[in-house]
């Protein structure tokens, strides 16, 4: 296994039906931001024996019939989960280098939970890359709560977007992402349209109008509109459909937990709703106190 590489694209391959999509999203994202990509794939040793089927999720070389051949397993041996998670790891490399990435592909090969390989390559990566559909008992919801790092997550196929929709809310876990938005080259080329759902009050309208002039002198191009809605999430969706748009970017989590409770998540809501790339940046700064 090849150890982490500092800011790191981490493709997270544990979800069967993804696996494809998530590399291309993986790929897109490391173009754009120079960065490697660590394919990450982890697998309890002792604590999760039961085959995952990884059969089909990329058909590329002769290592294909060994993915097929643990298939109807019910539990496999260490060895054999140890064989399995090595031709995965052997078809992904394989499928980057057939998409001529120009930057460098490595394995990551983890006896450990997804949560606890996560957190192991959390603080030095630049995006982790996962599917929309788990195949550990750890729901997306939880595994964004505890990230430090941006999370992509996608459904399949993925599909390069031009446009993207940053829903700003004017808190924290908003602003700071719209700093890291203003930094990074994930999105320079594309146009953002940053949208508030909310009352036309001057406050709103002083919060918007300024997040929009961040990100137009940090050189993108971009778009605002303030919309009164009821619902956060249906809002957002309708004009991410109106306006043709590929990519949801929102802050993660950053209602309070009273709010929550009483209102619901709308981060878990747009998890749930949403069929597109959705771009979420963690609640957790690892520059500011908890």
């Amino acid at each position: 296994m090849s150890q982490l590489k500092p800011d790191s694209v981490i493709a997270c391959l544990d979800c069967p039906d993804h696996v494809q999509a998530v590399l291309d999203a993986s790929l897109w994202a490391a173009a754009r931001m120079q960065a490697p990509i660590a394919l990450l794939h982890a697998v309890p040793s002792l604590q999760q024996k039961a085959a995952v089927d990884y059969s089909g999720c990329l058909n590329i070389n002769d290592e294909s019939h060994l993915l097929d051949a643990f298939t109807n397993h019910e539990q496999l041996s260490n060895a054999q989960l140890k064989l399995k998670a090595k031709a995965l790891l052997n078809q992904a490399e394989a499928y980057c280098e057939e998409q001529q990435h120009k930057r460098k592909v490595y394995a990551l090969h983890r006896h450990d939970s997804l949560v606890d390989s996560l957190d192991y390559v959390d603080n030095y990566s630049k995006l982790a890359v996962i599917g929309h559909k788990l195949t550990c008992k750890t729901s997306l919801a939880q595994l964004i709560r505890m990230s430090h790092c941006p999370i992509l997550v996608t459904h399949k196929p993925f599909v390069a977007p031009t446009q993207a929709l940053f829903a700003f809310d004017n808190r924290a876990t908003a602003r700071r992402m719209l700093a890291w938005l203003c930094k990074t080259p994930l999105i320079r080329a594309l146009t953002v349209h940053i949208v508030m759902v909310g009352k036309d009050t001057p406050e709103n309208n002083d919060a918007l109008r300024e997040a929009y002039a961040k990100l137009k002198q940090s050189g993108i191009a971009c778009k605002k509109a303030l919309i009164d809605g009821r619902d956060v999430t249906q809002t957002l969706q309708r004009y991410q459909i109106d306006h043709n748009i590929g990519l949801l970017m929102t802050g993660a989590f950053g209602q309070s937990r009273l709010l929550e409770l009483i209102q619901g998540s709308n981060t878990k809501k747009m998890l749930e709703a949403t069929l597109i790339p959705y771009l979420l940046f963690p609640k957790v700064s690892l520059d500011e106190p908890l």
